[in-house]
């Protein structure tokens, strides 16, 4: 853990970088420019004290989520198992939520500040969005290749649209996955579901028993991983075509299911340059993405 938070205005003068330990959060508030100023003062004020936060519950929270009774107490904590517990009867820990959660409750403290158009929190690819009434939409790119950042588009999410979350996670991805996708990103009400939706897809696209795929046992890698012993994916080698789609079909069929359930919004799985859209997904191709800026997920 380092000496404790820090912040700072990134070289463009607008964006706020927030970081503690693991938690990495780039923040963006469009407004006037005293609404912005005091926005910030609040993310950071909330930033103050938040891993610690975290870290007093972590024994619980690394817990698989069972039955109805919430065991942990914080109100990020509370709410990384609310999340994850829409998803049972599935395995998974509130620990699938955590990125989610964090960017959210930083976002809650951002919007007390009245006359903001919108805002954004970034964790690590994990997004929790505002929008006013009226506002710009928000343009994030879906980046799978660095090498071809434009590829395989851009969602644009609009003031009127439900979405408020959206979150990405893979077998290339900074947490360890149980399956192979390049790239799940999910688009949810809210970021906390939209972690867990994007962890437990890309688990699911996958290829039980294929040769070329290789794991390990996640403790093997990282002794305090919440998956414990179960197998996670280290390689994936060479393959062919209808493997890929086989590994995909299985995700497509996992989030239509969670589509017909209401608990996401829509999906863009990637796997070896194929992709697959779930839901209404309002991707924009990469020649239709020459303006502005994008947020990366």
């Amino acid at each position: 853990m380092s000496a404790g938070p820090h912040h700072r205005l990134l070289p463009d003068g607008h964006r706020l970088h927030l970081g503690h330990g693991p938690i990495d959060l780039i923040i963006q508030a469009d407004g006037p420019a005293d609404a912005v100023a005091m926005a910030y003062r609040h993310a950071v004020a909330r930033f103050d004290g938040l891993l610690e936060e975290l870290v007093s519950e972590l024994a619980l929270l690394r817990q698989p989520v069972r039955g109805s009774e919430c065991p942990v107490h914080g109100p990020i904590a509370r709410r990384m198992w609310q999340a994850a517990s829409r998803f049972q009867p599935a395995f998974v820990t509130p620990m699938a939520s955590v990125a989610g959660a964090v960017a959210e409750a930083v976002l809650a403290a951002l919007v007390q500040v009245p006359g903001l158009e919108r805002a954004s929190v970034n964790n690590g690819g994990d997004i929790a969005l505002y929008l006013a009434p009226g506002a710009r939409a928000w343009r994030l790119g879906v980046v799978v290749d660095p090498h071809d950042p434009a590829s395989p588009g851009a969602l644009q999410i609009e003031a009127d649209d439900p979405a408020r979350g959206v979150a990405t996670s893979g077998a290339k991805g900074r947490s360890h996955s149980l399956g192979i996708a390049d790239s799940v990103t999910v688009i949810a009400a809210d970021a906390p579901t939209a972690d867990v939706a994007a962890t437990l897809l890309a688990n699911a696209v996958d290829l039980p028993d294929h040769p070329a795929i290789e794991r390990e046992p996640a403790e093997a890698l990282s002794p305090d991983s919440d998956l414990g012993n179960c197998p996670v994916t280290v390689h994936v080698g060479a393959l062919n075509d209808d493997a890929v789609a086989t590994a995909l079909n299985a995700g497509e069929s996992a989030a239509e299911a969670m589509l017909a359930a209401d608990r996401i919004l829509g999906a863009v799985l990637v796997l070896r340059g194929m992709v697959r859209l779930v839901g209404a997904v309002p991707l924009m191709k990469p020649s239709e993405n020459t303006n502005g800026k994008l947020l990366h997920v």
